[in-house]
């Protein structure tokens, strides 16, 4: 049952001031997590198809002038971040994020072994993906670019300002889907540089900074493929890579509703996408912009189509150990300043409105409305 307003701190000072206020504040916004939850799960399973119920969710009488031009899907994900940024910004959740920062700022941030490595080696390495078009991947000279490379030499230049080093030297390694987070956790990268999902079970091994992203799972197929939904896959091929929140989540919805796919798994983008031309799979789930990068990508992009609802809501960010809470407030507070400052939309039409390699075509993806909305309030803090 909730608790009373007047049990909620009255404002952050008071708040931090009284200490017995703390587990009141915690029990409170616990009741508030379990709900959003919830909303979650039911975008969720909204996205998934009319198996869902579209009853799950209950929307406000359309008002005059308002959504106009969208259908109802995309009413219905509006109305979701909707309730998602107004939670995030509700006068509670501000407060108490701010009353442990004015706690964090009394007890002092600690340094972490990550950091510690960059200030005596004067290097910051930096784990990138093979084919992770357009966030990081190999250009004609194998060299590492893409929007998520960009945005990392950025945070690294903020790093070594920070520290006040003259120099602070990127180098750069390779990981894939299944050795990312672990590279990150070993200590052998200091951040991580791709499309890689921030949710409750990664957070429990590793940190992640603002989102640069958000997307969701959708289905590349063959041209001539009648398949258009997930449940059009019963009975044929489905592939995945290897740990990613898509092959848990396609293999979840098999497994629940009973379809009848048969799940693939690679070992990187790039397999599955071969598996999908030659045959061997009908299907490649996968974030559906990086499906869309992909496509371009290939000898004849036309050849290739990106179908389906989203199945998953996936917020992409960059990735850093656990144990580190200065070099995360570093990282915090530079990828905030590059949104306010927009210098990360000057990244982002950098790679996904202009030309990229390794061929030179625009991917042509405006900033979707999820993005933007969520950029408005930049926070690491994320509803999944």
């Amino acid at each position: 049952m909730p608790y009373p307003p007047q049990s909620v701190a009255p404002s952050a000072l008071e708040g931090a001031a009284d200490l017995a206020a703390f587990p009141r504040e915690r029990d409170f916004l616990g009741e508030k997590d379990i709900l959003l939850s919830k909303i979650c799960k039911d975008r969720r399973l909204l996205s998934s198809g009319p198996q869902a119920g579209v009853g799950d969710i209950k929307l406000p009488p359309r008002q005059a002038g308002s959504c106009c031009g969208m259908n109802l899907a995309e009413m219905r994900h509006r109305r979701f971040f909707e309730i998602v940024m107004s939670f995030r910004s509700s006068s509670v959740v501000r407060a108490w994020v701010a009353a442990l920062g004015l706690v964090a700022v009394s007890m002092g941030v600690q340094a972490g072994p990550a950091l510690d490595h960059i200030k005596q080696t004067g290097k910051i390495t930096i784990a990138h993906r093979e084919s992770s078009v357009p966030f990081s991947f190999y250009d004609a000279d194998n060299k590492p670019v893409g929007y998520a490379v960009d945005l990392c030499l950025k945070l690294a230049e903020a790093v070594r300002k920070n520290l006040q080093l003259k120099t602070l030297t990127p180098q750069f390694i390779m990981v894939t889907s299944a050795t990312r987070i672990s590279s990150v956790q070993e200590g052998k990268a200091d951040i991580e540089c791709g499309s890689t999902t921030n949710n409750a079970e990664r957070r429990q091994k590793v940190s992640f900074t603002v989102p640069h992203y958000i997307t969701g799972a959708r289905y590349l197929v063959r041209a001539d493929s009648q398949i258009a939904e997930l449940t059009d896959f019963e009975g044929k091929k489905l592939v995945s890579t290897k740990d990613s929140t898509p092959f848990k989540a396609i293999s979840q919805a098999n497994l629940e509703r009973r379809l009848g796919i048969e799940i693939l798994q690679a070992p990187d983008h790039a397999k599955a996408l071969e598996m999908v031309e030659n045959g061997e799979a009908d299907g490649f789930a996968m974030d559906d912009v990086l499906l869309y990068g992909l496509r371009a990508s290939r000898p004849d992009p036309s050849k290739l189509k990106v179908v389906g609802k989203f199945l998953t809501i996936e917020p992409l960010a960059i990735m850093l150990p656990k144990n580190d809470p200065e070099l995360k407030k570093i990282l915090d507070d530079e990828m905030k300043r590059l949104i306010n400052s927009k210098e990360a939309l000057v990244v982002y039409e950098r790679w996904f409105m202009r030309p990229i390699p390794p061929k030179g075509l625009a991917l042509g993806l405006p900033m979707n409305y999820l993005l933007k909305d969520f950029w408005k309030y930049p926070t690491d803090q994320v509803p999944f």
